[in-house]
């Protein structure tokens, strides 16, 4: 079913309503993660010498952002929750954009890497070209992006409050590779589990010359 921009604009201020009311325990739930495995995946096929422009695409309260900057990088970062901008930017003394993701407005070939983790699953399916073109043209030529997602069977809707979209990795091959993205690599996490075991299907892609 096609969604019409009324439905879309729900979907954007009922999700990011939901992280609004719930930031601070969200921060407090997340703040502990390990995703060192994510952003050496980013980094590592990153060409050129550090350090790097990196985009945190949904930063959230900005966790990521101070581990990039800890590393050496330029880190920015980006978030449709104001909550998660303003905590984002205490916490790391980052740069960041208050941005919907179904509303970018990005710099053209500004980044090395953009790091997308937990994020991308929340634009609607038929939203997800136009943005990941975006992305892509954000980029510097050969630049990377990663991506994080829950995976599925390529169906979306809501779930507890947020608006969410499940691919399968060849769901997901497809849209970046018509996006104009080569694939790196992809794993599955957490690591060391039957598959069954590891909801989080991880992707790396260089963008690609066209």
């Amino acid at each position: 079913m096609r969604l019409d921009p009324e439905d879309l604009a729900k979907i954007s201020s009922l999700t990011l309503a939901h992280y609004q009311e719930n930031a601070e325990s969200f921060e407090a739930g997340t703040r502990d993660h390990d995703v060192s495995q994510n952003i050496a995946a980013l980094l590592r096929d990153i060409e050129g010498e550090p350090p790097y422009d990196i985009l945190d695409l949904g930063c959230g309260p900005g966790r990521d952002l101070k581990t990039f900057t800890a590393l050496g990088h330029r880190a920015v970062g980006l978030d449709g929750t104001p909550r998660f901008v303003d905590m984002a930017r205490q916490a790391s003394g980052c740069e960041v954009w208050l941005q919907d993701f179904l509303q970018l407005s990005l710099p053209d070939g500004r980044f090395d890497g953009i790091f997308a983790n937990a994020v991308l699953f929340h634009v609607p399916g038929q939203e997800l070209p136009r943005v990941l073109r975006e992305l892509r043209a954000a980029l510097k030529p050969r630049g990377v992006l990663f991506s994080s997602n829950p995976r599925g069977g390529n169906q979306e809707g809501w779930n507890r409050g947020r608006y969410g979209a499940y691919h399968d990795l060849d769901g997901w091959r497809g849209l970046l590779a018509d996006a104009g993205f080569e694939e790196l690599e992809h794993y599955y996490r957490p690591q060391g589990l039957p598959r069954e075991q590891q909801p989080w299907l991880a992707s790396v892609w260089r963008r690609t010359a066209r």
